[in-house]
This record gives structure tokens, sequence and C-alpha cells, in this order.
């Protein structure tokens, strides 16, 4: 099966090659195609991008003209999309690539339609980071499951992947990181829905390192959380 994975990317000129570089070099035996999506990057991450398509390590390059956010580039990504299976991948190094044939297998094994990584299970590595990002996450999934009636334990994760079928047929919304709640509920709605998730080594990084995310993020997670689960 094809693996088509979709790198939402955003000022990370810094990280850029290196992740591009790993998704292929650590799965030699997978078929995968790489769509990246730059938002409208101001740090030379578009010129770096330009230059990795044209040694051909990239296979769609999507370049948004304004910011648009994770959501949003998510969505632009899966319509070049031509493999049986979606993942995504953040353009940083918190996630490492290696782990996509766990990620997947469960997908090409006709076990699952959707798999969620987890920071929070398994023995893989994690970087011991912020305590009360650790609280939101718990908070924020929680209240997702209560309202999902399925069992996550790490809603926020960046590492989804997604039989190709499954993810085209859903409307999704949100232009930023909304997209983690938002299409957490739409997937629960989908009647005999078979979702795994795996235990996933993380690498955080601090804000002074580049890290994106704010508390505004998680008001709109709590927002997105409600709507789409209450609310049609």
């Amino acid at each position: 099966m094809k693996l088509s994975v979709i790198v939402p990317c955003y000022n990370e000129v810094k990280y850029i090659r290196e992740i591009i570089l790993r998704i292929k070099l650590k799965n030699p035996s997978m078929d995968i195609e790489i769509i990246v999506v730059d938002d409208n990057s101001e740090d030379g991450t578009k010129s770096e991008l330009n230059t990795l398509k044209n040694e051909n390590k990239i296979d769609h390059l999507i370049l948004n003209h304004k910011n648009m956010g994770k959501g949003f580039c998510i969505r632009e990504g899966i319509k070049f999309c031509s493999g049986q299976v979606i993942l995504i991948q953040d353009a940083d190094l918190e996630y490492d690539p290696a782990e996509y044939k766990k990620l997947v297998l469960p997908i090409f094994n006709d076990q699952a339609e959707v798999v969620y990584g987890s920071r929070f299970t398994g023995s893989d590595s994690k970087r011991v980071l912020y305590f009360w990002h650790r609280v939101a996450n718990y908070f924020l999934t929680l209240l997702s499951n209560m309202l999902t009636n399925i069992n996550l334990t790490d809603m926020e994760v960046c590492y989804k992947a997604f039989r190709s079928d499954i993810i085209k047929q859903i409307s999704l919304k949100e232009n930023r990181f909304g997209f983690e709640p938002e299409v957490t509920a739409k997937i629960s709605k989908i009647k005999n829905i078979r979702i795994f998730e795996v235990g996933v080594s993380y690498f955080g990084r601090t804000f002074s390192e580049g890290k994106k995310i704010r508390w505004k993020d998680g008001v709109s997670a709590l927002r997105c959380i409600i709507q789409y689960n209450l609310f049609k």
C-alpha cells in the first residue's frame, strides 16, 4: 500500500531539510509520497523547500500566499494525496518517522481505519517538558473522550494515520490547531469505525526552540470539542 505523508510547515528552516530526508531514509521499504504545505513562511523555509522539490525529495509542494494555519494546510494536502493511507507529520523533529511502520500497520493489516499515536503510553522515549501543558492535554483529551465515547490517551497528538477514503469523506472546517479535536469528533461519529492507538516517542521543543502552540489554542480546542460533538 502507498502512504501519503502530509507535512504542514511554518518557519521551520532549521529543521525542514532533516525531517524531509528522514521520512524516506527511515522507511526504505515503504512506498511513500511526501506532500509539503508551507504556510507562508518568512524565515527562508520556502527557499529550502523549493530546493528540496528540485532535488526530487518532495512529491508535491503547496505554498500558501498567507498564513492560514495547520488545519487549512492539512486540508490542502489531502487534495494531493494518492496513497491508500494518509499520515500527518510535523515539520520539526519532535516526532520520529522511524515509527511510521507501527502507526500504519493496523491499517495495512485491515484491523483499523484510523490510528492515533500517543505520547503518554508505551515505553518509547519522551522528553520531559511543561507540566501545565500535560494537564491541559489530559483535560482536553478527557473531555473529548466523554463526548465521543472513545478512550484515547492523547487526542492532541500530531501522529494520526487515516485510511484515505475515510479522511477524504469528512468535511473539515478548522484552519488552525482545532483540526485535532474536530477530526476526532467527526471520526467518532462514523458507524463501525475501528480506531487504534500506539505509543510513540516524543522529543518536544521548548518555546525558545520554536514551539508554536499557545494557551489560546487550548481555548480554541475546548470550543471545537463542544462544537463538533454537541452540534451538527
